[in-house]
């Protein structure tokens, strides 16, 4: 039987909304703090723990991973059952995850920590956005998400300078708990400030065990397929061979269970939905640019311009002020004027400037430049990330709420991470040529130069700063060039999401919040289902009038209806 959510939305205040998504936002600074704290010591903590360059990118993968698969998942549950439990179990999950990481003793370890950190920020990514659409209409939500992004640009800005601080002065180690109170006070405040409405549903809640499982499987193969392959294995190889095909089968196998499943985790029904799929289509393709300056930036600051930690966080100040200031100053102007596709389509031309812009790096480039390349590209992913879910959730029945924004940053996550695998495969392979290049007839006066020549063959990240004078720049330059060479594979992705923004449609901001949407529904659905038990009774004669006898209705003369309820509960 169709019923109605048990409250009925109020307007809030702005004082209100705040006081709502406290928690949310708190929970989202942990996550970005403990994301770009580590960012600038990654290079340091490789080096300590004895890791490669395939080590390096995995130590990024492995949570990326983990964040792509996870990222549907938590979003079809948000469809099914409590948001506000499924928040929390997620920031739990992401603080152990982070905690335990900080007591590694070996790349691996590390590795494998970085899952269960990558689950949790999965549901964080996802949940912290389906909270907010049910909260706060489209029309609205850049106004609140503008400021949110304020505080968002605190642990952006913050997290790199405080995480370089914090290695120079305490050890690498310091940055996996500093977030830790930050993840304490989330959980106090989402207990007691967040208040939302639970999934209407008038059927067991199904999951869809299996799809998770193919899921799982297909995109983990594919990933350790494209990591792995020209490196740990050749590419025409039984190994190679074997994961390409498994990842074909799981991923097939996923697609067609979905179709049948009475829940399904990426529900194929919204690819009907023009706006979703182009949407989907310009995340992939945007998504790696995001995904590989948040990599490579460290690395390239670090190892091919000598700077310490604490420098390379200030170095990167202008691709966050980028980032974070067009999130914030578009969300507001979205907001006041309800007009977004300018603004997208201006910011995916800003963001393939910015990639073709950083595809010139060297590691003597001027510095200047440098930050204006970062800049740009920081503007570009600003203006476009955040309305591509926005617009999504604009154009989306809220019953499907859940599964439509996990699913786009599902997508954007698995093309980031794939991205980032073929990039910093591509940048190992470069850096050992343009290392071999460089070394060629260079004969070692030296112990230490004998030292560092085994080092650098053995294939590990070097600590720059202890190379002799006469290799270091060699290496400096290589690592220069190869991650400026990474980059191209980003521009003709960079140019599909201009193209894919281009075709989607400029559909207006709705005024009302997701909450409103489904009351509205569920009141229809009352409206429809009185109205055919009216429409049945009239049709078989049998109408009880002003609660006495059976009679034919006659025109202008029916009474009050009742319904039949109290004779079947005798």
């Amino acid at each position: 039987m169709a019923h109605t959510p048990s409250a009925v939305s109020e307007t809030r205040s702005a004082r209100e909304v705040f006081t709502a998504i406290s928690g949310l936002v708190v929970g989202m600074f942990v996550a970005v703090l403990s994301g770009t704290v580590v960012s600038t010591s990654m290079p340091v903590i490789i080096a300590d723990l004895g890791g490669t360059q395939s080590q390096y990118t995995w130590v990024i993968t492995a949570s990326l991973l983990a964040t792509a698969v996870s990222t549907p998942i938590w979003g079809k549950l948000a469809d099914l059952v409590d948001r506000k439990v499924l928040v929390q179990i997620s920031l739990i999950l992401f603080t152990v995850g982070t905690v335990i990481a900080g007591f590694s003793t070996d790349t691996n370890m590390l590795i494998a920590v970085r899952v269960v950190q990558g689950i949790g920020v999965g549901g964080l990514m996802s949940l912290v956005m389906i909270a907010v659409a049910l909260i706060i209409s489209p029309r609205e939500r850049g106004k609140y998400m503008g400021v949110v992004g304020g505080i968002m640009a605190l642990g952006t800005i913050g997290g790199p300078l405080l995480g370089g601080l914090l290695t120079d002065v305490w050890g690498w180690r310091s940055n996996f708990f500093v977030g830790v109170p930050f993840a304490i006070l989330a959980l106090v405040l989402l207990q007691f400030t967040l208040h939302l409405p639970k999934p209407q549903r008038d059927s067991k809640v199904s999951i869809d065990y299996f799809g998770i499982v193919l899921l799982a499987v297909g995109v983990s193969t594919l990933l350790i397929w494209v990591s792995m392959g020209g490196n740990q294995f050749d590419w025409d190889s039984s190994t190679s061979i074997m994961l390409a095909v498994t990842a074909g089968i799981a991923i097939a196998a996923f697609i067609t269970v979905e179709f049948f499943v009475k829940e399904p985790i990426v529900p194929m029904s919204l690819f009907r939905n023009r706006t979703f799929t182009l949407s989907v289509v310009a995340s992939i393709a945007i998504g790696v640019s995001m995904f590989a300056t948040s990599v490579f930036l460290a690395q390239y600051f670090q190892l091919a311009r000598g700077a310490t930690p604490t420098e390379s966080g200030l170095m990167t100040i202008p691709m966050i002020i980028g980032q974070m200031g067009a999130s914030i100053i578009i969300g507001q102007l979205v907001s006041r004027f309800g007009k977004w596709k300018g603004w997208m389509l201006t910011g995916s031309v800003l963001a393939t400037v910015g990639v073709s812009l950083m595809s010139t790096l060297r590691y003597d480039t001027p510095f200047p430049l440098v930050a204006v390349y970062m800049f740009v590209l920081g503007a570009g992913l600003g203006m476009v990330m955040q309305n591509l879910t926005l617009i999504v959730q604009n154009d989306t029945a809220p019953q499907q709420l859940g599964a439509a924004s996990s699913n786009v940053n599902f997508f954007r996550t698995i093309a980031g991470t794939i991205g980032v695998t073929v990039m910093g495969s591509l940048l190992s392979t470069s850096v050992g040529t343009y290392v071999t290049d460089g070394l060629s007839g260079f004969t070692p006066t030296s112990q230490e130069e004998v030292d560092a020549l085994k080092h650098l063959a053995s294939g590990d990240v070097p600590k720059v700063g202890q190379l002799p004078d006469t290799i270091r720049s060699i290496v400096e330059s290589a690592y220069g060039h190869g991650i400026a060479d990474a980059f191209i594979v980003a521009i003709p992705l960079a140019v599909i999401a201009i193209v894919a923004i281009a075709f989607i449609k400029n559909k207006p901001l709705s005024t009302k919040n997701a909450a409103e949407q489904m009351l509205e529904q569920a009141e229809e659905s009352v409206i429809e289902v009185s109205e055919a038990e009216v429409g049945a009774s009239l049709s078989t004669g049998a109408i009880r009038i002003d609660g006495g006898e059976s009679a034919t209705p006659k025109t202008g003369s029916v009474g009050v209806l009742e319904r039949e309820d109290r004779d079947q509960e005798r």
